[in-house]
């Protein structure tokens, strides 16, 4: 199985994989492999340097036409969580996907060299990223709690709408801010409805606004609500 881009005539193999008949014996070198350099195998091996080796090892192999890359975070994410002896609760496949063409570029060097060093540091600061996201997801979620019990029976249908799908957008919000014109496709309703709207979220701590006129934007206040 090859992974190829460009032209039919002239293509470009990013990777081959193993033969068909040699992805079973591989698999069971690979098994074992992982058995022995956890915790209390014969030849354990630090977290980040198993989980990173684990996760190329795996994906050099490529046993499925399909899922290897979700099948491979899934096998780092539980060689992680092995080695610390709990559930290592870090958004590793949600950074690495964020960091796609980064991560295929990594693979793509790294399985045509011996060298994986420059794999296990680039795994590393991945792993690193991903327990800040972690961090920053789970205060998102305890700001959002926050934010609707101080605002909670303040906003009509259309406010919470509009709320509720910038709440969707994660931790980022929209990006470059919430437009008059947004407010508008969100709630189906009047420019002069959703102008009223918009002041009276920032008139309540719900929103904070920035530039004028056209350049208006809104933004989730996560902070303390405004005093009476």
């Amino acid at each position: 199985m090859q992974i190829v881009s460009g032209r039919l005539d002239r293509p470009t193999i990013h990777f081959e994989a193993p033969p068909s008949d040699q992805v079973a014996p591989e698999m069971e070198r690979y098994v074992d492999w992982f058995n022995t350099t956890g915790p209390g195998g014969a030849t354990p091996r630090p977290a980040l340097t198993r989980a990173g080796l684990g996760h190329l090892y795996f994906e050099s192999i490529h046993p499925f036409e399909d899922g290897n890359g979700r099948l491979g975070r899934a096998l780092a994410e539980k060689s992680l969580a092995q080695n610390i002896g709990q559930p290592s609760l870090i958004s590793l496949a949600f950074t690495i996907e964020k960091e796609r063409k980064a991560y295929y570029d990594q693979l793509e060097f790294h399985q045509k060299t011996l060298d994986v060093t420059g794999w296990l540091v680039w795994f590393a600061e991945i792993v690193l990223k991903a327990q800040q996201v972690t961090l920053d997801r789970v205060g998102f979620f305890i700001s959002k709690a926050q934010f609707y019990d101080r605002h909670r029976g303040q906003f009509n249908e259309r406010q919470d709408k509009a709320i509720s799908r910038i709440f969707r957008e994660g931790p980022a919000g929209f990006k470059g801010g919430l437009s008059a014109d947004n407010y508008l496709k969100i709630t189906g309703t009047s420019r002069a409805t959703a102008t009223r709207d918009l002041q009276d979220l920032v008139e309540k701590g719900a929103l904070k606004r920035t530039g004028e006129r056209r350049h208006t934007r809104y933004w989730l206040n996560l902070g303390e609500a405004r005093a009476e």
